[in-house]
């Protein structure tokens, strides 16, 4: 039986090097998968805040990490300190979702929180709940980006928070050809954070919106569809797992419901 996303255009606007495992289920179904890469991940310029912070881990109560970008980055620089990835084990750890978690684990390092929805909201929730936070050390490791609200929580319950970036977004360098497939016309394109969706829009300027407007969108989660719905898009479809086969699965389901529509209509 012929895959629902065979044949659809589907535009990936995460980094080129994490777009691959989204690109390859796309494929494995039959869709088109075309990388429109509207932001590029970059060492930070000075390592020096995040240096200190990991070689005095055993001050910290809690480390928590926010991406698997933050994962990679932190492990590079605990490598090039000579510090094993290990010693993270001297506090309790919280990763956002299961592939943070998953990667953290292929270092040796054991989890204590991994909430059940993947935003910060949600890990500040679990980190109350596990137990008083008054007077505990906190480690964020972000985005240089991030948005405040995981830190707010944290202090607002009593936390101490140091709240230090492992790496940095920058804007995206698609090539001309890729301009050329996404003004050509797609079915969907997906936003898989809110960095994916302000680059989109400084990449293509006063085109962004009426190449968007042309197709559907696709957004990882409600915060990315929240930032997407800000800048004047409609949002047709937001993952209920914030993951990359979530995503997929979101649009699988779309396209079933959309074919069911069209065959059970009586007009």
């Amino acid at each position: 039986m012929t895959h629902r996303l065979a044949g659809k255009r589907i535009v990936s606007t995460r980094a080129e090097e994490q777009s691959r495992e989204f690109v390859a289920k796309l494929r494995e179904v039959g869709a088109v998968p075309i990388v429109f890469p509207t932001i590029r991940i970059a060492p930070l310029d000075d390592f020096r805040e995040l240096d200190g912070a990991l070689c005095r881990l055993r001050e910290y109560d809690w480390v928590v990490f926010t991406s698997v970008n933050g994962v990679r980055s932190v492990v590079e620089r605990m490598q090039a300190l000579g510090l094993p990835p290990a010693d993270l084990n001297d506090c309790q750890v919280a990763a956002i979702g299961p592939a943070t978690e998953a990667l953290l684990r292929s270092y040796g390092v054991q989890t204590a929180l991994r909430p059940g929805e993947y935003v910060a909201e949600a890990v500040a929730a679990g980190l109350v709940a596990h137990g008083p936070i008054s007077g505990k050390r906190f480690l964020l490791l972000r985005v240089d980006i991030a948005r405040p609200v995981l830190r707010e929580h944290l202090i607002a319950h009593g936390a101490q928070v140091d709240e230090i970036a492992t790496y940095q977004t920058t804007t995206g360098q698609p090539d001309e050809a890729t301009y050329a497939e996404l003004r050509s016309g797609v079915d969907v394109i997906t936003f898989t954070s809110s960095s994916t969706v302000r680059h989109f829009f400084d990449l293509l300027g006063d085109e962004a919106l009426s190449i968007a407007r042309r197709a559907r969108i696709a957004c990882i989660g409600p915060i990315t569809a929240q930032t997407a719905r800000e800048r004047g898009l409609n949002v047709d479809i937001v993952a209920g797992e914030y993951t990359i086969p979530g995503l997929i699965a979101a649009l699988t389901d779309f396209y079933a419901e959309a074919t069911n529509i069209v065959t059970d209509s009586r007009f």
